[in-house]
């Protein structure tokens, strides 16, 4: 009886995302009968500096947008091939370690910089891998992602595939699998489009922004008698949890408040409508979910095109104010809820809630056929 494959997932902790995608593709692969490593060969390799940029990136990305904006872009014009900076080469070392140790059949990365390493890494020690490159960013996609010597690009949606073939990467090489959400979401029952809509279940992801909290939430809540707000606090639970709170309180009966969950599945099936940043995990959740969803925070640049997507889908829309919140719930309930029926039935046409098993398949269907 032959081996089971052995896959090394790397990640990066810039950026919920590319954990999110690591993570799950692992559970999808795992229960296809592979043996599955998910490192971080930054924070391996460089674990204060890659904590501190990390916490630089959350306050940056969450405070002024536009500075990342402008770093984001910048990277552009990057190549990270060229083996020139000592960071970059104990980042390389610790994917090296990493390959040598574990002995995997393949290489998947979730992040667009280790790719740049593999052909040298694999110069010494002999043994060439297939490279799947998970692309976690939607429509809008950096240059890092597009110049990773890369076998195979696995992508989120048809349209960030065309825009691919467009950047000259061959056609065969682009696979849409979709995000690798977690894999539960093809066992749950999203709500049913024909739902009476009354309550109407809103599920809040706040910033660690403290105003934000309470003009947005207030916002939600002013739009309707109807709404039923739940507001998951996540990392930002101590920061945010009395301004939750003050919000629970002028609303009786009206609000619920969760910290840190594992169960965000099942709260995206259960509500109506998800309000958050555009973030590639919370964009495809959502999606995965069929639930409608609106974005109160957008970091241009790497954020953009997930709005792109949902606005290409017609499952949701841009509110970053208090009053376009309102308006836009407003908007999504009146007449019966006609809007978010309307959302929901596209949601389930362009059903994409599978992405990390379809990936797994793929991703082993190439092994077995090179051994």
């Amino acid at each position: 009886m032959s081996q089971p494959p052995r896959i090394l997932i790397v990640t990066a902790a810039f950026g919920e995302g590319h954990n999110s995608a690591a993570r799950n593709l692992a559970l999808a692969l795992n229960a296809a009968g592979a043996v599955t490593r998910v490192a971080d060969p930054c924070s391996e390799g460089t674990p204060r500096l890659t904590a501190w940029v990390n916490r630089a990136y959350r306050f940056v990305t969450t405070h002024f947008p536009r500075i990342w904006a402008w770093v984001y872009k910048s990277t552009d014009q990057c190549d990270f091939s060229r083996e020139n900076s000592y960071i970059l080469q104990r980042i390389e070392r610790s994917l090296a370690s990493m390959v040598e140790e574990f002995r995997p059949d393949a290489l998947v990365s979730t992040y667009p910089l280790y790719p740049y390493f593999a052909p040298r890494i694999f110069k010494k020690t002999g043994r060439i891998l297939p490279v799947f490159t998970v692309v976690t960013d939607s429509i809008e996609i950096n240059a890092a992602w597009l110049r990773a010597p890369s076998d195979w690009w696995l992508v989120t949606d048809s349209i960030t595939r065309d825009v691919m073939i467009r950047k000259e990467i061959p056609a065969e090489k682009i696979i849409d699998t979709g995000f690798p959400v977690n894999p539960v979401f093809s066992e749950l029952t999203p709500l049913d489009s024909e739902d009476v809509c009354d309550p109407f279940r809103v599920l809040y992801f706040p910033t660690a922004n403290l105003s934000f909290v309470r003009q947005q939430g207030c916002a939600l809540l002013d739009a309707s008698p109807s709404v039923r707000l739940t507001i998951v606090l996540g990392r930002n639970v101590r920061r945010l949890h009395s301004r939750a709170k003050e919000i629970k309180a002028a609303y009786p009966g009206r609000v619920r408040i969760i910290g840190w969950t594992r169960k965000v599945p099942q709260l995206l099936n259960h509500h109506h409508l998800v309000v958050g940043k555009a973030g590639g995990a919370t964009v495809h959740e959502a999606i995965a979910a069929r639930c409608p969803m609106l974005i109160h925070h957008l970091v241009p640049g790497q954020e953009e095109g997930n709005l792109r997507l949902l606005e290409a889908i017609g499952a949701g829309a841009l509110a970053s104010t208090p009053e376009a919140l309102s308006y836009q719930l407003t908007d999504i309930i009146a007449d019966h809820a006609t809007r978010w029926k309307a959302m929901k039935n596209v949601l389930a046409r362009h059903g994409r809630n599978a992405g990390a098993t379809a990936a797994a398949g793929f991703i082993l269907n190439q092994i077995e056929d090179r051994r």
